[in-house]
């Protein structure tokens, strides 16, 4: 369904010809933005789509990771590095059953995207975890993106749970500002 193409054949040929489309859509736009698209960054984005572990197929991975590419903008000067990140945010956030967008929207106000941030409390990395955390959770580096995700996802899978699918409240615990609506 959705394809104008009825033999197996011609449906994988059509929706190579889209991913193919979508990809160059995403080098044209970081030549655009002034991020020369290095050979680099291509085999990184191609070895993103690739493997395709939390997405149903490969064309999914695709347009999500090239619609959110487009949002991070300059906030990750690096591409490689934001493919990264995307990727990540969007397999832990699915083995956590959040929404990758809800996350994306946590890192982003927690600490820009920048996976080496620390707070003035301490917390660190790209979701800013606490470090008495590590312990909890069995993991010791905060500022490596998967770890930081794993653990920042899992307590804020945690928080939803606690607070019965309020967004507000979950927002709130995560970021210890209970009682206050401005996180």
């Amino acid at each position: 369904a959705g394809s104008p193409c009825r033999r197996p054949t011609e449906h994988a040929a059509w929706m190579y010809l889209r991913a193919a489309a979508l990809l160059l859509a995403l080098v044209a736009g970081c030549a655009r933005a002034g991020q020369e698209p290095t050979p680099e960054l291509r085999n990184r984005v191609r070895a993103a789509l690739a493997s395709a572990e939390s997405f149903q197929d490969r064309f999914d991975a695709q347009v999500w990771l090239t619609d959110m590419a487009g949002r991070l903008g300059k906030q990750v000067p690096d591409p490689a590095t934001g493919v990264e990140i995307l990727k990540t945010a969007h397999q832990e956030a699915t083995r956590a059953g959040l929404p990758p967008e809800m996350v994306l929207a946590v890192i982003d106000i927690e600490s820009a995207f920048n996976p080496y941030a620390v707070s003035s409390a301490g917390a660190q990395g790209l979701m800013q975890v606490m470090p008495f955390w590590r312990k909890e959770l069995g993991r010791r580096r905060l500022v490596d993106i998967r770890d930081n995700l794993i653990m920042g996802c899992t307590i804020l899978r945690y928080y939803y749970d606690l607070e019965r699918g309020d967004w507000m409240k979950t927002l709130a615990r995560y970021n210890g500002s209970v009682g206050r609506r401005d996180y």
